[in-house]
């Protein structure tokens, strides 16, 4: 079985980050584990929430792990508070990555155009480091541009799209994607593997939900573990986004909770049957 580390933070109630991707990437038949970096009693979408920082437990949590020979086939980042913090992830990737360990980065720091607030003025630069040391990038629009030096648009032309990508793959060197690209009333992610486009979308639903991010990436990764290339992947974690967007929509009350990937899960587990690698 492969086995994949996730470094981001846990909320105890609330659908994002660790409580999300380590079901989405189980349901993968996946071994999940996870490296928290803050402990939240819920996540920061509800009007108040308790946070622990457990920036100092980083490094004594990788030495254990290192003592116990734990090897993983990929190590996955997704929010990370400060750029300290991506210090010391970078440097567990650089303790952890052997040859065929594939690194995944979510470069989780903002949404519709703006950074999100406690990040300091520097910390996509920072990011762009950390990116270097990924085999993909899983950026959605917002975080493309901070990493890109663009100016962010809701609306960017597909040319403007593909400038992007290309310049995020040269960052990676494997395979880069964005996510929440509107087209129309269609919305979805395109990525490139150097030599070719691949878009993936789905109809937009009129909601606003937290974890959609999460689990899409967590989705992708889980399908990459199986098999599934690149593109085969990206259609899999579009599929299974879109339809926990339309279960989600269904329940207006669960909103405040985050996306309700749940009672989607037979539908991913079901595409990941159909892999054939």
């Amino acid at each position: 079985m492969k086995r994949i580390i996730t470094i981001q933070d846990f909320s105890c109630v609330g659908k994002c980050s660790l409580t999300s991707a380590l079901p989405v990437i189980s349901a993968a038949g996946v071994e999940a584990c996870g490296i928290p970096t803050a402990l939240l009693s819920n996540h920061t979408g509800f009007r108040t929430f308790y946070s622990k920082d457990l920036t100092d437990e980083l490094i004594p949590v990788g030495r254990q792990l290192k003592i116990e020979n734990i090897a993983f086939d990929a190590v996955y980042t997704g929010y990370i508070a400060s750029v300290h913090q991506m210090e010391l992830i970078s440097d567990f990737i650089d303790d952890f990555k052997e040859e065929n360990t594939l690194i995944f980065v979510d470069p989780v720091m903002g949404d519709n155009g703006r950074i999100y607030s406690g990040l300091s003025a520097d910390y996509p630069q920072h990011m762009r480091k950390l990116c270097e040391k990924a085999d993909i990038l899983a950026p959605n629009l917002t975080e493309a541009c901070l990493l890109t030096g663009r100016e962010y648009s809701p609306t960017l032309p597909r040319n403007e799209i593909e400038a992007m990508l290309r310049e995020l793959f040269a960052l990676c060197g494997r395979y880069a994607f964005i996510t929440g690209i509107r087209e129309g009333e269609m919305i979805g992610s395109v990525g490139f593997d150097g030599e070719s486009f691949h878009s993936s979308f789905m109809k937009h639903e009129d909601i606003v939900c937290a974890g959609t991010g999460d689990i899409l990436s967590a989705a992708f990764l889980g399908a990459v573990m199986r098999g599934a290339g690149y593109t085969q992947a990206l259609d899999i974690a579009v599929g299974f986004t879109y339809e926990a967007v339309r279960l989600t929509a269904l329940d207006p009350d669960r909103r405040p909770y985050g996306v309700q990937f749940e009672p989607a899960l037979p539908k991913y587990i079901q595409m990941i049957s159909e892999i054939k690698g």
